[in-house]
């Protein structure tokens, strides 16, 4: 396993890795993170998991530049809003997760802005460019575009089974750097 000299503790909890991950050297990943197998965190993710916890699932990769954060816990939020991000989700450059969850088969496009308490369902595509309001729920199957994002059609049967390919052609990619 390659594992970055950029993990960083939080009150004295380290990020958790799962097998086979890969985690380029000028990431940062603070806290309370957990990431399953096959998981690839590209180059310049800043990641912190202090107020709360992250969760990345199996397969999923988050590309150049993206920030990932959680909400902390209040008197008007007791649970806070964690980052949730399923299996075999492709997270495109630069895109900020903040305290949201995601589902399995995911496709965030470059710059996409998901914030606290959206929930996305699985086998779903967001558009580059795209802003998920707070506590937005998007709904299976569908792709969705805009600042706001709109439910715009249904995924086409290529698009769906291109959600998987996607994650799994960064586990090919990210098993190319684990092997030099």
């Amino acid at each position: 396993m390659k594992t970055s000299p950029s993990l960083r503790p939080y009150q004295e909890i380290l990020p958790t890795l799962g097998n086979n991950i890969y985690i380029d050297n000028s990431a940062v990943l603070v806290g309370d993170i957990t990431l399953a197998d096959d998981v690839s965190i590209w180059p310049l993710v800043a990641a912190r998991g202090d107020v709360n916890t992250i969760t990345i699932g199996m397969r999923t990769n988050i590309q150049d530049g993206t920030i990932l954060h959680v909400t902390r816990k209040s008197i008007h939020n007791p649970s806070g809003d964690p980052l949730i991000i399923g299996a075999d989700v492709t997270i495109g450059h630069q895109c900020m997760l903040h305290g949201c969850q995601l589902g399995d088969r995911i496709l965030v496009g470059m710059g996409a802005i998901i914030m606290d308490g959206a929930v996305i369902e699985d086998d779903v595509f967001i558009a580059a460019g795209s802003l998920v309001p707070p506590n937005k729920t998007l709904k299976s199957g569908f792709l969705y575009v805009g600042n706001p994002v709109k439910q715009v059609r249904l995924l086409k049967e290529s698009e769906s089974a291109f959600l998987k390919q996607s994650a799994l052609n960064y586990v090919e990619l990210k098993n190319d750097y684990l092997a030099e």
